[in-house]
């Protein structure tokens, strides 16, 4: 069976991730702290964030604001709206 984390998104035991996704002490606390699944839904969010922002993650206040944004999504806190996005649930056909 693979190794479980208790998810702080998701505040119960879950698949956890195979290696620290982030280098130094962020990745380490994001190893045992979050689950494969919350991980793969944030790097769903931070791409739409990254497009819709147009953020070059090359400058350093793109780089803060996208840890400070998955900072948010994993304490279930309120993250930016993306204005362009729709959700496909949203979508009435005519």
């Amino acid at each position: 069976m693979a190794n479980t984390v208790f998810c702080k998104k998701f505040n119960k035991e879950l698949e956890a991730l195979d290696r620290a996704p982030l280098p130094g002490a962020k990745g380490q606390e994001v190893l045992q702290t979050v689950s494969k699944q919350a991980w793969q839904e944030w790097q769903l969010l931070q791409t739409m964030m990254i497009n819709e922002k147009q953020l070059n993650l090359m400058l350093p206040e793109s780089r803060k604001y996208v840890m400070e944004q998955m900072d948010k999504f994993f304490n279930n806190e309120p993250t930016d709206k993306l204005s362009g996005y729709v959700d496909p649930n949203d979508i009435v056909e005519l």
